[in-house]
């Protein structure tokens, strides 16, 4: 029972961050125009957001000197990745045979799943570093960042496009 609870709350953890750091992804391709340009400022600003969130969250924190070392680590963790997942085309899916298709499909869920271990490792790495009540802290202020993506109840990112 112990083992479920630990991992449902480290998955909750996980998706609270990760909601966090899909809120900087950026788009696959840049093209002109004003879609593209509505685009950039709207990632722009979710950018902004995630780091305002983490800035808060090390307010919220009062982290000791001790464990800014493994605070920069995690910061450095939860930014997007500098070259951004790729999302299939879907002109060229539509090419695609149904078995190459979901192993495309595969593919790109495989890179969603690493990039998603590489938060959770970073997260479970500096959580260990926190004391008793800045763990409090972590987690309160996670489950409200999970909150305010959407994630709650079952609900994923994925039904709100």
């Amino acid at each position: 029972m112990k083992s479920i609870r630990t991992s449902l709350i480290a998955a909750s953890l996980m998706l609270g961050l990760t909601g966090l750091t899909l809120a900087q992804t950026a788009p696959e391709t840049k093209t002109n125009g004003p879609r593209a340009e509505r685009m950039d400022k709207m990632h722009a600003k979710m950018g902004e957001r995630h780091a305002k969130h983490l800035a808060d969250l090390k307010g919220k924190l009062k982290l000791e000197a001790s464990q800014e070392s493994a605070w920069t680590a995690f910061e450095q963790s939860m930014q997007a990745p500098a070259k951004p997942l790729a999302r299939p085309d879907r002109a060229a899916m539509e090419k695609l045979t149904t078995p190459e298709r979901i192993d495309q499909m595969q593919a790109h869920k495989a890179q969603r799943d690493a990039e998603m271990q590489k938060h959770a490792d970073a997260s479970k790495t500096f959580y260990a570093a926190l004391n008793a009540g800045q763990k409090k802290v972590f987690d309160t202020e996670t489950a409200r960042a999970m909150h305010n993506s959407g994630m709650r109840h079952g609900e994923g990112h994925h039904g709100h496009h």
